[in-house]
C-alpha cells in the first residue's frame, strides 16, 4: 500500500474511533460537544487577541514564548492521557504488513484530526500574523505555520512511542494522576510570572527569555518570522533552517523507534532466563526496625509508592505543601507560618489509616488480638508517616525562612508545625478507629457511595479536634509575643517537639483499644468499596 492509501486509511480509522467512542453515551457525546465548542471559542478569542498584538513593540517575546510553552504542553500530554488517543499506541499494529516510513507520514497526519490540533493552528496563526510585516515577513510566515504545527505533532508522537510501554503500564498509567497536579503547578507559576510582569512595567521583561528561546524548535519558527520582518534575513533563514532540522531528526527518531518497537519483542514475549530473583534485602528494609514495626512501615510506605489513589494524595500534599507558603513568600505577601500547611497536609494521611487497605483489611485484622497489637500496628503507621513528614516540614519551614529572611521566627514555626503533626496523628488514629470507610480502587471516588457522612465527620472532625489539642501551643506563643517576650520564642522549639510526641503517643493509647474491640465494624466499613 502506497502512502496515500496508507494515510487516508489513517485518517478515516481516527474518525472511525471518533465517532464510535462518541456513540457509547449520550454524555460522552454531550461531554465532547461542549468541550469542542468552548476550546473553539478560546481558539477564536485567542486568534483575536494575538493578532490584535500586531504592531505592539516586544509582543515577539511573548509570542515565542507562547510557542514554547505550547509545544511543552504538546510533549507532556501524552504522557498524562495516553487513553485520550487510541492510536498512539503504535504496538496495535504490530502484525500488520505495514513499512515504517509510510506509517510514520499515515500516522503525523492523523494527527491532525481532533480539537488539540485545531486549537495550536489558531494559537500558531495568530503568532504569525502579529509578527508578520512586509512581503518577507508574510512569506516565512506561510512556511512557518505549518512547520511549527507539524513539529508540535511530530514531538508528541515521538514521545509517546518512546513511552508507549510505560504508558501501557500500570506505572505509566499512574501518571495521570500527575496531570491536575502539574496543571495547577503550572498555574499557579503563570499567575506568579503575570505578577511580575504587571510589576515589571511591560511586555520588556519578557525580552531576556524570549532572545533565547526564539532559537528552539518550534518557537524559532515564529522567531524567523519576526526576524524577516524586521530585516534580518540571515537570522531568519538560520530560525527556520533550526525548525526544519528539528522536524527532520523528529521524524527519523520516530520512525527509528517504531522500528525497534514493532519488530523487537518485550518482556512479555520472553522466557525467563535463570533462576528467579528472590526479593533482596537490602534497601528500604534494612533502614527499618525489625519486627512488626519494621513490617507494617514497609507495607505503608509500599502503599504510598504503588498504590495509585494513595499515591495522588500524598503527590498532592507534598506539592501543595510545598507551593503554598513559597509561592506566597515570592510573591510577598507570605508568612513563615504558612510553612505549618506542610506538616498539616501530610497529616491528614493519618486520617482513614484502614480504608487504604480495603478488604486486604482482613489479614491485618488477624494479626490483631489484643489493644497491644492495636497499639503497635497504629505506631508502626505513625512512624511510616513520620519518615517523609518531619523531614518535609522542616525543609519546607527553612526554604519558606530563607525566601523571607525571617530566621529568627524559625524555631516557633518549627515547634508548631511539630505540635500541629502530633496533633493530626493523635486525631487521625482516633478517627481511623471511630469513623473508618472504603477507599474505592475503580473510578474517580474517594468514597464508597453511602460511606460520604462518615468522611465528613473524620476529615472535618479530626481538623477541629487536632486545632483543639494545638491551642496551648499556639496560645503560649502569642502569649510569647504579646507580653514582649519574643526572644524567647526559641522555646517553643523543643516544646512543641516535646508536645506533639506526647499528644501522638495518647492519641494512639487512645485508638487503640477501639480498634481491637472493633474489628469487625472496621472490616465491613473498609470493604465497601
Amino acid at each position: 500500500m502506497n502512502t496515500a492509501a496508507l494515510t487516508s486509511v489513517f485518517v478515516r480509522l481516527k474518525l472511525s474511533l471518533l465517532r464510535n467512542g462518541l456513540r457509547q453515551s449520550s454524555g460522552r457525546t454531550a461531554v465532547y460537544v461542549v468541550s469542542a465548542v468552548v476550546s473553539i471559542l478560546l481558539a477564536a478569542l485567542l486568534l483575536l487577541g494575538l493578532i490584535l498584538l500586531r504592531g505592539t513593540d516586544h509582543a515577539a517575546s511573548l509570542l515565542v514564548l507562547l510557542i514554547a510553552v505550547l509545544a511543552v504542553g504538546w510533549a507532556f500530554m501524552p504522557l498524562f492521557f495516553p487513553g485520550g488517543d487510541e492510536t498512539l499506541d503504535p504496538t496495535r499494529l504490530v502484525m500488520l504488513p505495514l513499512r515504517p516510513r509510510p506509517l510514520v507520514v499515515a500516522l503525523l497526519v492523523a494527527s491532525l484530526v481532533g480539537i488539540g490540533p485545531v486549537f495550536t493552528l489558531c494559537v500558531i496563526v495568530g503568532a504569525a500574523v502579529a509578527v508578520a510585516h512586509g512581503a518577507a515577513g508574510v512569506v516565512l510566515a506561510v512556511l512557518a505555520v505549518p512547520l511549527a504545527l507539524t513539529l508540535c505533532l511530530a514531538l508528541a508522537r515521538a514521545v509517546a512511542t518512546a513511552n508507549v510501554r510505560l504508558l501501557t503500564s500500570r506505572k505509566g498509567r499512574d501518571l495521570a494522576v500527575l496531570s491536575g497536579l502539574v496543571i495547577a503547578v503550572g498555574a499557579q507559576v503563570v499567575n506568579l510570572g503575570a505578577q511580575r510582569l504587571n510589576s515589571a512595567g511591560g511586555l520588556s521583561a519578557l525580552d531576556p527569555a524570549g532572545n533565547v528561546v526564539r532559537w528552539l524548535p518550534p518557537a524559532s519558527a515564529i522567531g524567523a518570522v519576526s526576524s524577516a520582518s524586521e530585516g534580518a534575513y540571515g537570522r531568519a533563514a538560520v530560525q527556520l533552517l533550526l525548525s526544519a532540522a528539528a522536524l527532520a531528526a523528529l521524524l527519523y527518531a520516530w520512525q527509528r523507534m517504531l522500528v525497534k518497537l514493532m519488530t523487537a519483542p518485550d518482556g512479555s514475549t520472553l522466557a525467563a532466563s535463570g533462576p528467579t530473583r528472590k526479593e533482596s534485602s537490602q534497601g528500604l528494609s534494612r533502614l527499618l526496625p525489625e519486627g512488626r514495626t519494621g513490617t507494617v512501615m514497609q507495607r505503608s510506605l509500599r502503599y504510598v509508592w504503588r498504590d495509585p489513589k494513595t499515591k495522588a494524595a500524598w503527590v498532592t500534599s507534598l506539592a501543595v505543601g510545598l507551593i503554598l507558603p513559597l509561592l506566597n513568600a515570592i510573591q510577598g505577601s507570605g508568612s513563615i507560618y504558612f510553612a505549618c500547611f506542610a506538616a498539616g497536609l501530610l497529616g491528614v494521611q493519618m486520617y482513614n489509616q484502614f480504608g487504604q487497605d480495603t478488604s486486604a483489611f482482613w489479614m491485618v485484622a488477624l494479626t490483631i488480638s489484643s489493644p497491644r497489637d492495636a497499639y503497635l500496628e497504629l505506631r508502626a503507621r505513625a512512624f511510616a508517616l513520620l519518615v517523609v513528614t518531619l523531614p518535609y516540614a522542616t525543609l519546607v519551614t527553612l526554604l519558606t525562612a530563607a525566601v523571607l529572611h525571617d530566621w529568627h521566627a524559625l524555631p516557633e514555626t518549627l515547634g508548631l508545625s511539630f505540635a500541629l503533626l502530633g496533633a493530626m496523628l493523635a486525631v487521625g488514629a482516633v478517627a481511623s478507629a471511630r469513623f473508618p470507610y472504603s477507599v474505592p480502587q475503580t473510578g474517580n471516588k474517594n468514597v464508597a457511595p453511602g460511606q460520604t457522612g462518615l468522611a465528613l465527620i473524620s476529615m472535618f472532625g479530626g481538623m477541629f479536634g487536632a486545632a483543639v489539642l494545638c491551642a496551648p501551643v499556639l496560645a503560649l506563643t502569642l502569649w510569647l509575643h504579646l507580653s514582649g517576650a519574643a526572644s524567647a520564642t526559641w522555646v517553643l522549639l523543643p516544646l512543641g517537639a516535646a508536645y506533639g510526641a506526647l499528644i501522638t503517643w495518647a492519641g494512639l493509647r487512645v485508638a487503640a483499644p477501639r480498634v481491637a474491640s472493633r474489628l469487625p465494624e472496621i472490616l465491613v466499613a473498609v470493604s465497601r468499596g
